[in-house]
């Protein structure tokens, strides 16, 4: 492979760019060996006394063992699945988190999603907001980053089915549909 000259462009491009950076110094490597420590007198091991064993309880397996990830659809059938994707199942519950900050969109979300599960309703529409643009001309919405992230979470895995970016008519990348697992009843 052939290394091609960079346009005058290019250049002034980088000196513009990397300006007044000099490279690091380059690391010395060392040539000697460290001085041998001198063998101290061996001491008799005292045996430590162990603690005894505690047996931790174990947490109940949940049903899914990846986190669902917006636009991952193992659980459902293929029908459904294209159906939540285009946003054509009907919403049954709403949760706006515009202006909250993290901790408080954190207590709404956990909440909103325990008592929906809890009612049996199971399309959500979590509304995140897109965020404001950064530097890098990138989306860098804080909540739209964490809400798939907190639904992920030990406490709401259990619940969740699947997770999917909304259509532009319910918000489009500023909010989220999500599916929740069917109410089980206890059988006795």
């Amino acid at each position: 492979m052939t290394k091609r000259r960079p346009s005058a462009e290019e250049s002034a491009l980088f000196r513009r760019t990397v300006g007044d950076a000099r490279p690091l110094k380059p690391r010395v490597k060392r040539t000697e060996a460290p001085p041998a420590r001198e063998a101290e007198p061996a001491r008799e091991a005292k045996p430590k006394p162990r603690a005894p064993r505690i047996a931790l309880p174990v947490p109940p397996r949940t049903p899914r063992t990846r986190p669902p990830a917006p636009g991952q659809f193992a659980d459902i059938d293929k029908r459904t699945a294209e159906r939540f994707r285009r946003g054509e199942i009907a919403i049954e519950a709403r949760l706006d988190l515009h202006g909250l900050t993290q901790a408080e969109a954190h207590r709404r979300l956990d909440g909103f999603v325990v008592r929906a599960a809890a009612s049996g309703t199971r399309m959500l529409l979590v509304i995140t907001g897109k965020g404001e643009r950064g530097p890098d001309g990138r989306r860098g919405g804080v909540l739209r980053d964490g809400v798939p992230r907190w639904l992920a979470e030990p406490g709401l895995r259990p619940l969740v089915l699947a997770i999917a970016h909304a259509q532009p008519k319910h918000g489009g990348g500023g909010a989220l549909y999500v599916l929740l697992r069917k109410k089980r009843e206890d059988r006795r």
